[in-house]
């Protein structure tokens, strides 16, 4: 007999972003293991970015409860549409760049909707599936976040019902990177740490996505806390070639602090030392990128060589890993960032091409790149050695040995990743 295990999620298809792929291959596999998972989602949600070709990666034959949602996005649309998708998809303006409206936007959704915006959602969910849960003998409810309002959910049906409950954190809470932009008054932030605590208190079990983060909640709570990072799954995307350019290709979102300007005066000056790289390089941007980062690349003189592609489908931009010369990976130089390792760099494990990252120092992310043999990790202290670099791939790609030979990959594979969870949701 199946173990019955419950899923609530705010991110499912046809959301698009690495948020909804993590659950949705959890949920392709959880059978294999004894578990029979049902899924928990809003009805009408708004989400920033779209990506139909996630819907047909449905399991066909899995449960999936909807409930309407009251979010407050709809309505900052009236007054901004533009300013409202921006901000609930997380690019946040530089504050000396903010307008009113947007800094308005930010204050209110920083001290009005605590934890967040998707809190409306909290008290509906939980008389609804209360009695879901008893009815059809649920044995594990896992929430996860973020946003981390759904872990309010879990902590709520743990204290009505004495479901076992499992609370998986894809980002951190309160030390996440836009926290600090959200305008937060005293009372806000004490009122977040509060809520944060208590869920890691009262959680059977807590999963997180890196070791800095369970190094973070670790001085916060006793209880058991497991890592399971993101992972990579089997695609059939092939490709006939790469790249005639050397092309180095950044894909996901680039935020305003996601801005590497040390990266970009590199790529500018081998362009002005190096006729031949000048002629052949080319920056692709696949994602929403912010006005800032465009900006910053602009005025390191990158104009010409920079191609922004915007969003594209899962697929799609699976072909641009695999056609691409060289992956750029760019995480915010940050102690806060150091947990962060995007969903994106399994994939690019996957994509058999070289991978540069640029990040903070002693990052859970460079440990990932290192152990695999799949790129270079630097910080932003090391323009000289990334300049090296650089050159070290473009002299390769002209001679045509621009290749990887990566290792250990095996234990970033989505199915061995759902067999780690699906033995603590079994666990006594």
């Amino acid at each position: 007999m199946s173990c019955k295990t419950l899923i609530i999620t705010y991110y499912w298809p046809p959301a698009g972003g690495p948020g909804v792929q993590r659950w949705l291959k959890f949920v392709k596999y959880l059978p294999e293991f004894g578990i029979e998972p049902i899924v928990y989602c809003p009805e009408n949600p708004n989400y920033p970015i779209l990506d139909q070709s996630l819907v047909n990666e449905i399991p066909k034959n899995i449960t999936i409860l909807k409930q309407a949602i009251n979010e407050p996005y709809g309505l900052a649309s009236v007054f901004s549409k533009g300013k409202s998708k921006k901000i609930s998809s997380g690019v946040i303006p530089k504050a000396k760049k903010q307008s009113l409206t947007e800094k308005a936007m930010l204050y209110v959704r920083g001290n009005f909707f605590i934890p967040d915006a998707r809190k409306n959602w909290i008290k509906p969910s939980v008389e609804f599936l209360s009695n879901y849960i008893k009815e059809h003998q649920i044995e594990t409810v896992i929430t996860t976040g973020p946003p981390h309002s759904l872990h309010l959910i879990g902590l709520q049906l743990k204290a009505r019902i004495g479901v076992k409950w499992l609370a998986d954190f894809r980002d951190p809470w309160t030390t996440i990177g836009y926290h600090k932009d959200l305008k937060l008054t005293a009372a806000s932030k004490a009122k977040h740490i509060d809520l944060e605590q208590k869920v890691l208190n009262a959680a059977d079990e807590i999963i997180v996505t890196s070791n800095h983060t369970k190094n973070e909640f670790q001085t916060k709570t006793k209880q058991p806390i497991s890592v399971i990072t993101n992972g990579y799954d089997a695609h059939s995307v092939r490709i006939e070639a790469k790249d005639e350019k050397f092309t180095l290709s950044h894909i996901g979102s680039l935020l305003s602090e996601r801005n590497p300007l040390v990266l970009w005066e590199t790529l500018s000056e081998l362009i002005k030392e190096n006729s031949a790289f000048s002629e052949a390089f080319s920056l692709q941007l696949i994602g929403v990128v912010s006005d800032d980062v465009i900006e910053s690349i602009h005025q390191k003189g990158l104009k010409n060589h920079v191609n922004i592609v915007g969003y594209v489908s899962h697929d799609e931009a699976l072909r641009f890993q695999m056609k691409s010369q060289l992956l750029l990976l760019i995480e915010i130089d940050s102690e806060d960032t150091k947990a962060i390792i995007a969903g994106k760099v399994f994939e690019y494990l996957i994509s058999e091409t070289p991978i540069l990252a640029m990040g903070p120092k002693d990052a859970d992310v460079a440990q990932i790149i290192t152990s695999t043999n799949t790129g270079s990790y630097f910080n932003y202290q090391q323009k000289a050695e990334l300049k090296v670099q650089l050159l070290n791939y473009f002299d390769a790609y002209q001679n045509n040995t621009l290749k990887v030979n990566a290792i250990g990959l095996q234990p970033y594979s989505r199915k061995a990743l759902t067999q780690k969870l699906s033995a603590i949701i079994l666990k006594g």
